[in-house]
């Protein structure tokens, strides 16, 4: 046997096998994980035992409030194990609770639904640069994203917030939301004679 094929042999020996397997993303909410639909299919297919995924995941995410939800990447192994990443909540669920808001507004930019101290983003940023995909981020740049993801939701950015002008500003906004909700059931019943 030649030098160069006893090292292509022990080459082969040392290199590791490389899984073609693609990450399942998906936003499960804390110790809400069910064998039904959305998340038991998704599981079934990628052969994983979903009675077994449920019942490490909520205990998992126990300590966490019921419902907030959780991005996560789950990797599947060839003897049908599962490597489970639970990263925090995204951006938009913090910016909607610091701002005190159920949710975003429906054209951005032209509208403000809410409002949010940069002290709030400040902390925002500080827990969303420790999940895996900004770990690459600096603090600046994580609080630039921060601040484009506001706009898109409608918060506004400020120095600091008046407690009292702010509770004012959320009861004037709970009437202009619940007239767009109003104007949507409209629309979607009037379509619903069209096709009917």
């Amino acid at each position: 046997m030649s030098k160069a094929a006893g090292k292509l042999k022990s080459l082969k020996k040392t290199v590791e096998r490389v899984t073609h397997t693609t990450k399942l993303k998906t936003n499960i909410p804390a110790g809400m994980a069910a064998a039904g639909p959305p998340l038991g299919p998704m599981l079934g297919q990628r052969a994983i035992n979903i009675a077994a995924f449920c019942k490490d995941f909520n205990t998992k995410t126990a300590e966490m409030k019921e419902g907030v939800p959780l991005p996560c990447r789950i990797s599947m192994n060839s003897d049908r194990s599962y490597d489970l990443v639970i990263h925090h909540p995204p951006a938009t669920f913090f910016l909607k609770q610091a701002a005190g808001i159920q949710r975003g507004t429906m054209t951005p930019g032209r509208e403000v639904a809410g409002k949010i101290t940069l002290k709030h983003l400040y902390e925002i940023a500080a827990i969303k640069i420790q999940d895996p995909p900004n770990a690459m981020l600096t603090m600046k740049q994580m609080c630039e994203m921060l601040i484009g993801i506001a706009r898109t939701c409608g918060i506004k950015v400020v120095r600091d917030l008046d407690p009292t002008e702010y509770a004012q500003f959320l009861e004037e906004r709970k009437v202009i939301v619940e007239e767009q909700r109003r104007e949507l059931q409209e629309k979607r019943e009037a379509k619903m004679l069209r096709t009917g």
